[in-house]
């Protein structure tokens, strides 16, 4: 976990990762959020980036465990440093996914959905759909035999992925109904109705996978928490592009300011 705090910091954030992406990638992020007056926390998910074991082919986790685990020991830590400040939460792609697995997910005012939507490939962008089909049948497959996990580099952009990251998420990116069919049975425990604190996803119209559609679809698992979708595109933000990564990405301060303006925006 990585603590970055303005010396008298008035909120406290947590940072959640999108999977495959280490903490380093949101410093920028969290460096400008701590200006403004936040203490921010980052962190890597287990057997990512500074979370993984030297054996990360003997790793035996499922990809919810972020979710139980995770995400929730994370939220202790960044209260015992808030001393009683507001947490509030941006969670980038699967750091959205994941909140109603948290059992302290009460702990958090308010959330910042970035690049937050379903995974199931035939609600994404067409032209993307070679892509991310080939990493499901080819690239990761032959990366697990190989290697016993999925190997970043080439292909996949992303961080070396546990064997039950990547299975899991296969299987729920193969069928409509991405995990939301499994939250009765497979997936349980979870919070996910009990989820209250407001959302708002924020999405970008060159995203190939978190797109309006797929954002809104994946807010169904959160029924009784107050949702808002605001949709940007590159144009607005003076940039050519920023796809599914590219909000965290230098460039995008006035944005960031605007993500943070939400978050601490007295409720209505």
């Amino acid at each position: 976990m990585r603590l970055i705090a303005h010396p008298e910091p008035r909120h406290a954030v947590l940072v959640s990762s999108g999977t495959g992406f280490p903490k380093r990638f949101y410093e920028r992020f969290a460096r400008h959020l701590a200006a403004r007056g936040a203490a921010v926390l980052t962190y890597d998910f287990r057997g990512i980036a500074g979370s993984r074991p030297d054996d990360l082919a003997a790793m035996v986790m499922d990809y919810p465990d972020w979710g139980r685990w995770d995400m929730p020991a994370a939220v202790e830590a960044l209260a015992e440093a808030a001393q009683g400040r507001p947490i509030l939460h941006v969670g980038h792609s699967v750091g959205g996914h994941f909140v109603g697995f948290m059992p302290n997910h009460d702990r958090i005012a308010r959330h910042a959905f970035v690049s937050v939507g379903v995974g199931y490939w035939g609600l994404h962008h067409r032209s993307y759909n070679p892509l991310e089909l080939f990493f499901w049948h080819g690239f990761g497959p032959v990366s697990l035999r190989r290697h016993g996990y999925v190997k970043g580099g080439g292909l996949w952009a992303g961080t070396d992925l546990p064997r039950g990251v990547f299975e899991t998420w296969k299987r729920w990116c193969l069928k409509p109904e991405y995990f939301e069919d499994e939250l009765g049975d497979r997936l349980r425990p979870n919070a996910f109705a009990e989820v209250t604190a407001p959302i708002t996803s924020w999405i970008f119209t060159d995203d190939p996978i978190a797109t309006p559609v797929t954002a809104e679809r994946l807010l169904r698992v959160y029924p009784n928490a107050p949702k808002t979708i605001e949709v940007r595109t590159p144009a607005d933000q003076g940039v050519r592009r920023i796809g599914h990564e590219g909000a965290f990405r230098a460039g995008m301060e006035p944005l960031w300011d605007e993500i943070f303006a939400d978050l601490v925006a007295p409720a209505a």
